[in-house]
């Protein structure tokens, strides 16, 4: 990290996007040590956090919302504060810093939660649950589908060959590590297997909480723009769900959908047994 005597020197435009930069890595360290209230370490970057707080306030030319954003920092690094505080604060001066200088929050902004690395073999996985990701042309969509994918047991994702790749840096950032814990390969329609129950999640379909969940079986989601294929929902030996709304937009993001999708068929397996 950079010496906060560094900081100093430099202009407040430039010494606050360079803070900025620093306070991720800040916001990480706090977030592994609950707060920075565990191990030497911890206290060190409670410390060097409370420093470029006071930084920025005694500053007359930081504007008045970071002004603010460090005092609150200072204030919980400096008194007693609850466990999670802290990081709360940086966060929040952080963004303010970023809403100063006209940064626009991207999803690589935002700072992975998980303290450590996560063991593939704590999952619990639903057996022969598994979705086929249809021609979803964002990355960061596939990266939410994987992390839902993860939260939700389900054994395996399925990419058609025009998917985006999970890869990517903008998915591996939304996946938050997913990526690496599931399996997943890429496949044609074709190679899906014919002797698998095949759904899709469509508009138009079987409302969801009617839907006869399958105990195992493939669930397709269509492209962003387009939705499925006919090729697809010739596949789809169960027919189509569909998630009942009420807007007048009368759709959601792919990723959102589906994990309404993903709680219902895991509740509809948990109440038959």
């Amino acid at each position: 990290m950079i010496p906060v005597s560094r900081l100093a020197k430099l202009s407040p435009r430039h010494r606050m996007r360079k803070i900025a930069l620093v306070l991720v890595e800040v916001e990480r360290e706090l977030l592994k040590r609950n707060g920075g209230q565990e191990g030497e370490l911890g206290t060190l970057v409670a410390q060097y956090a409370l420093e470029i707080a006071q930084l920025l306030y005694a500053d007359d030319d930081t504007p008045k919302a970071v002004r603010m954003a460090a005092r609150s920092v200072s204030e919980a690094l400096g008194h007693a504060y609850e466990r999670r505080e802290p990081i709360r604060a940086v966060d929040a001066l952080r963004y303010a810093i970023l809403a100063e200088t006209g940064q626009s929050v991207a999803d690589w902004d935002l700072v992975d939660p998980s303290t450590g690395i996560p063991d593939p073999r704590s999952r619990r996985i639903y057996p022969g649950i598994k979705a086929y990701l249809e021609d979803l042309r964002s990355p960061f969509n596939v990266g939410s589908v994987f992390r839902t994918a993860d939260a939700f047991g389900v054994e395996e994702l399925i990419l058609s060959p025009s998917c985006a790749d999970p890869s990517h840096p903008r998915a591996l950032r939304s996946a938050m590590g997913a990526v690496e814990l599931l399996h997943w390969r890429r496949a044609s329609l074709e190679n899906l297997g014919g002797d698998v129950t095949i759904f899709a999640l469509e508009l138009g379909g079987e409302r969801i909480e009617n839907f006869p969940f399958p105990e195992k079986g493939i669930a397709i989601l269509g492209s962003e723009e387009l939705g499925i294929s006919r090729e697809a929902r010739a596949s789809c030996s169960l027919g189509t769900v569909s998630i009942p709304m009420s807007g007048a937009k009368g759709s959601l993001n792919v990723a959102v959908a589906f994990g309404i999708l993903m709680y219902a068929w895991t509740s509809s397996l948990e109440h038959r047994h």
